[in-house]
């Protein structure tokens, strides 16, 4: 399990899990799950067509998943992208099709793009992964005071100079670069089981942000871990067990919010201290009730 060509699919999906852990939690917090689903969409698009022309499937994917994303965030209106993420989805899904439908490869390159091939990591994209995770992660440091107010209280991120649109284009940049360093790995559908499975189930067994923010974490490394175990075990598909054990956690994060909010949970609380109810407190001394 741990010998030859697995060694580099434990180290490739740590990273991954790690930052999408990470960037995740923000996902969930803005409330852009729905992008978050767009944009490794977008990036399977141009690793078609890369495929297609003969050019790098890294290079295809890192492109379009930022022009993408930035198209996103400009065209949207105060934050909201339904209707802009929407138009966007199809018509990249759309585009992907029909440059695999120009393939000779169609099948295997489907279903790489789309569930990954975490089982079949080279050396290059393990350097090329680490990279990337090294810049989104420093990208959620320097912005993450202002990241985290600009989520859950946006004017008054406003009223203390935060612009909530510049904040938006950042992190969808970083939404871009999470999707190129994830989609080889564990494919454009899977990426978005671990960017919002995990940080969905991290906020409900908490309400302070770095707690819920390294829960987010532990979760998504502890699925990606479960999952590459299992399918070398049983000879299953890596992707079965991330889709299934992403569900798993948040369907238990939210059995646990529930049980909270029951009798049960308020007679468990009333043994306890009186600590109020449940708000995030950011960076700047400000509390606010989880979205």
């Amino acid at each position: 399990m741990f010998a030859g060509f697995m060694v580099h699919a434990w180290v490739v999906a740590t990273m991954v899990a790690v930052v999408a852990g990470v960037v995740g939690f923000f996902t969930v917090l803005r409330g852009s799950a729905f992008v978050a689903h767009a944009v490794p969409q977008a990036g399977f698009a141009g690793a078609a067509g890369a495929s297609l022309i003969g050019i790098s499937t890294f290079a295809g994917l890192g492109t379009f998943a930022v022009v993408s994303a930035l198209a996103i965030g400009m065209l949207g209106k105060r934050g909201r992208h339904d209707a802009v993420t929407a138009l966007a989805l199809v018509f990249m899904l759309g585009l992907g099709a029909l440059f695999l439908s120009w393939s000779e490869e169609y099948a295997s390159a489907i279903y790489a793009l789309l569930f990954g091939e975490v089982l079949g990591v080279s050396t290059n994209q393990v350097l090329a992964t680490a990279v990337l995770g090294v810049v989104c992660i420093s990208a959620v440091v320097i912005l993450y005071r202002p990241l985290l107010l600009s989520s859950v209280m946006p004017e008054a991120a406003e009223a203390r100079g935060v612009r909530s649109h510049r904040m938006e284009m950042y992190f969808l940049v970083v939404v871009a670069l999470v999707t190129t360093m994830s989609v080889p790995v564990v494919g454009a559908l899977l990426m978005f089981s671990l960017m919002v499975g995990a940080p969905g189930a991290a906020r409900s067994f908490t309400d302070k942000p770095l707690g819920a923010l390294g829960l987010s974490v532990g979760i998504s490394v502890a699925i990606v871990w479960i999952a590459i175990a299992a399918s070398y075990e049983t000879d299953w598909p890596v992707g079965f067990f991330v889709g299934v054990l992403g569900a798993v956690f948040f369907v238990t994060g939210r059995g646990w919010a529930a049980w909270r909010r029951s009798g049960a949970g308020r007679v468990e609380r009333a043994r306890q201290p009186a600590t109020g109810p449940m708000r995030f407190t950011t960076a700047t001394g400000m509390n606010t009730e989880p979205t």
